[in-house]
């Protein structure tokens, strides 16, 4: 069995842009796209796990393109593009069609050297090839890049937020029961709008509490509220060596998970002058983890900084 055969995310990848999980006014932008054939260059942003790679991947195969993916936080340097790309982008269609490249996670690009140069590769093959960059930080992505390509951002509101819920969670049963993985619709309702839209996140936890054979709520106990007042009291006592072996006991959980369960929790626990000052910290950790090597260190980094400068009640 292949990564893609057994990784859910993957197995059961939309193909196409009606099958996505989308508000309908990203869906009619999208099968515009598709009913014209007119494929252009694309800067696809927003949080994680909302479908950017899987729309850019739907388009082509929708479109019946040849295409390549690049994951950008792995190959983020000047020689990718001289090689893979160059050479991808500089031959000519099988299909006798436009190629596409895909690069994925985009704002792990070279600022300095790597961007610009794409900037040019742009222009240079605009004849015969597309690209498609997905970014979560848009930010990051330098002016002239921004200027060559459609800018789309995958925003929801609260209101579509519970409609796209809505229509992920048949998706999720669908998946489950084609897995012969037994479930109760209450615990994916709350495990769902723990973690929405983040719809990857939730596939992958999903997989994970799978091997049983069935989803019960011990899925939904990692931060639980007992938890994290564990937490918070390491916090209040400066007890770094617990609040460590917390951290190192609980590395299954999403450090982005953590940050915001905190910051759901204030008010609960924080004094109200060291309120806006936790939040800022946690704002900076949050961005920094998009790229840190080390997870880890990084959210005992947050919480040790939030210990030494907090009040707590």
């Amino acid at each position: 069995m292949s990564k893609s055969e057994f990784l859910w995310v993957e197995k059961y990848r939309p193909q196409t842009i009606e099958d996505c999980i989308l508000p309908q006014s990203l869906k009619k932008t999208f099968q515009k796209i598709v009913d014209t054939g007119e494929m252009h260059n694309m800067l696809l942003t927003g949080s994680a796990g909302l479908g950017k790679t899987t729309v850019a991947k739907a388009l082509c195969n929708q479109l019946d393109l040849d295409y390549m993916v690049i994951n950008a936080s792995e190959e983020s340097g000047i020689d990718v593009l001289r090689s893979k790309i160059k050479q991808f982008a500089s031959s000519v269609s099988l299909n006798g069609g436009i190629k596409v490249v895909i690069l994925d996670e985009a704002d792990y690009l070279n600022a300095q050297s790597t961007q610009p140069a794409l900037r040019g590769f742009i222009e240079e093959f605009s004849a015969n090839c597309r690209f498609i960059l997905t970014c979560n930080f848009k930010n990051r992505i330098i002016e002239p890049l921004h200027s060559r390509c459609s800018v789309i951002e995958f925003n929801t509101t609260k209101k579509q937020l519970a409609e796209l819920a809505a229509g992920f969670m048949k998706r999720l049963q669908d998946i489950l029961t084609a897995e012969n993985v037994g479930f109760n619709n209450k615990i994916l309702a709350e495990l769902i709008m723990r973690y929405a839209p983040d719809w990857r996140r939730v596939i992958n936890e999903v997989q994970r509490y799978s091997s049983s054979g069935e989803i019960t709520a011990d899925i939904l106990i990692g931060m639980s509220d007992q938890n994290i007042a564990a937490l918070v009291g390491y916090l209040k006592s400066k007890d770094f060596k617990n609040m460590r072996s917390w951290v190192t006991n609980n590395t299954d959980i999403d450090s982005s998970v953590i940050f915001r369960r905190i910051y759901d929790t204030l008010y609960d626990y924080a004094q109200p002058q060291s309120i806006p000052a936790i939040i800022l910290i946690l704002a900076d950790y949050q961005y920094k983890a998009a790229f840190v090597a080390d997870k880890e260190l990084n959210t005992v980094a947050c919480l040790t900084e939030i210990m030494a400068s907090s009040e707590w009640k």
